[in-house]
């Protein structure tokens, strides 16, 4: 005999709309916490959740909820990704720009990117949703939903911000790389290019996804000297001002700064989450991979700048990204004078007591 949980799960497939919306909502809590109820039969009551998501809209908030939990066990992942009806579906919704649940629907594809399967979405081409993009690739689609639609400008129920975690996983592969570093022929611009007017926003997932898939894609060494030109992606400052807070450096440290970073308001503040930090130091240290590179920061001095971040941020793991950053930054190039370690340029009204300035002193 079937459990009442079980017989609630069968009627996720009834022909009444209201016991389908009573079975949805009852059952959400389950999904985290009984995954395999959701396993009977062949995986059917997840095959019902994949059609019910284009249900009503009341309905499909519910199912959306139930998918987005499931699909954290490996099973039901596979059998989600590798539907390519239901994918369409998601992705007809989502460039809907009246769709409700179009945030729900970036969180599911942003659990779903965590299967190899849906690199696939680098190549799949669909119907161009003209109010969203002119470009028929999925990826184009879903990034100028990312950028068109931040904070309720192109859909007011939705701001995508969980589709920068999206962005994330792909660039992990090289054929994800491959796309954010490459022109693209329906709007002539660089993908990674459009990202990072991100890196402040308010949004901690926006920033946090932009952080990610920036520091991905400069794993691309070839790609670097367009993350550096000004004319191109220009990422140093969007990189370095997250790190920076409103303190004061010497006239020749400052006058050698990239302009964006010099005469911050004294309520500059650094970005709160740590972890953000250290992903930004992470993508400075992959940038010093070549002597261009390094030369480049050094001459922008980004050592007084990560200096400062040491100084001010009482994190463990903040500390240690700066220390692996400055050490690449101050060793010694071959062929070139040995260039010693720069004084410390702290003057004495910053000074926060003489044995923490010590401290820094001998870590860098």
């Amino acid at each position: 005999m079937p459990t009442e949980l079980e017989e609630l799960v069968d009627f996720l497939h009834h022909g009444n709309s209201q016991i389908r919306q009573i079975a949805c909502e009852n059952l959400v809590p389950y999904t985290t916490a009984q995954p395999d109820l959701f396993k009977r039969h062949q995986l059917l009551p997840v095959r019902d959740l994949k059609l019910l998501v284009r249900d009503y809209t009341p309905i499909a908030k519910h199912v959306l909820a139930m998918l987005i939990n499931l699909s954290a066990d490996e099973e039901i992942l596979s059998n989600l990704v590798q539907d390519d009806a239901f994918i369409e579906d998601l992705l007809l919704k989502l460039t809907n720009v009246k769709e409700s649940h179009a945030d729900d629907i970036c969180m599911l594809l942003a659990n779903l990117v965590k299967s190899d399967t849906m690199t696939k979405l680098i190549t799949l081409k669909r119907r161009v949703p003209e109010a969203v993009s002119t470009s028929e690739n999925a990826i184009d689609q879903l990034m100028d939903c990312f950028v068109k639609g931040a904070d309720g400008s192109l859909n007011k129920n939705a701001n995508y911000d969980y589709l920068s975690y999206v962005f994330a996983d792909i660039s992990k592969s090289e054929e994800g790389r491959a796309y954010f570093t490459t022109r693209q022929k329906y709007d002539d611009v660089v993908p990674a290019t459009k990202l990072t007017v991100f890196t402040e926003h308010q949004s901690d997932i926006r920033r946090r996804g932009v952080a990610s898939t920036i520091k991905n894609v400069a794993f691309d060494v070839p790609f670097h000297p367009t993350l550096f030109s000004e004319d191109e992606a220009n990422l140093l400052p969007y990189i370095l001002l997250p790190i920076m807070g409103p303190e004061e450096f010497d006239d020749e440290d400052a006058l050698d700064m990239l302009a964006d970073l010099q005469l911050l308001p004294p309520e500059k503040k650094r970005d709160s989450d740590h972890n953000i930090i250290v992903t930004h130091l992470e993508t400075l240290l992959l940038l010093t991979t070549t002597r261009d590179g390094r030369d480049k920061l050094r001459a922008v001095k980004v050592y007084p700048i990560v200096r400062e971040c040491h100084l001010q941020v009482d994190n463990d793991d903040v500390r240690e990204a700066c220390d692996r950053l400055v050490q690449v930054l101050m060793r010694d190039e071959e062929g070139d004078e040995k260039q010693g370690l720069p004084p410390a340029d702290v003057d004495d009204s910053k000074k926060q007591g003489q044995d923490e300035d010590q401290k820094v002193v001998e870590l860098f």
